[in-house]
């Protein structure tokens, strides 16, 4: 698994929107600080509460010069909807194929719900260089993020 230091990972996958539009995340790299935060399921009551979090704080991050990317290895559509549903501002990103959960060793399996191969909850913040200044896994899926510390790690990346 990747950790603070290291290069980023680069990966390819869709962002989630009726377009499909590609997303690579080499084209964002040097444009300040990426927040990637994956999550294992949009519509899930703990992800929902962690992407509505993150919207309620993106003012702060958008002011601290970062772009905030959800990642999950739900679908194009399910992502669009759920995006739509709870007034999501940040792009969400489709990893059906699972490049980015694995490039960045994320992935988990939530049997109890029949759930395999999805993302563990999990936020890198990725300076304008590429290179992974603060990560943060979950020991429990359910878990959130610190978001306090998420601000600090973009203030300072």
């Amino acid at each position: 698994m990747p950790t603070t230091g290291d290069t980023a990972p680069t990966f390819t996958a869709t962002v989630g929107t009726s377009d499909h539009e590609s997303f690579d995340l080499e084209n964002h790299l040097g444009d300040g600080p990426i927040v990637l935060a994956f999550f294992p399921g949009a519509f899930t009551p703990p992800c929902t509460n962690e992407m509505v979090a993150l919207q309620d704080r993106l003012e702060r991050f958008e002011g601290a010069g970062a772009t905030v990317f959800g990642v999950s290895a739900d679908s194009p559509f399910s992502q669009g909807a759920f995006r739509k549903e709870h007034g999501l501002e940040f792009d969400l990103v489709s990893d059906m194929a699972r490049a980015a959960i694995d490039a960045y060793d994320v992935e988990t399996d939530i049997p109890d719900l029949g759930l395999h191969g999805i993302a563990n909850r999990a936020v890198f913040v990725l300076d304008g260089d590429g290179l992974i200044t603060y990560r943060w896994v979950a020991d429990d899926p359910t878990n959130e993020p610190p978001y306090d510390d998420l601000l600090e790690a973009i203030e300072s990346a």
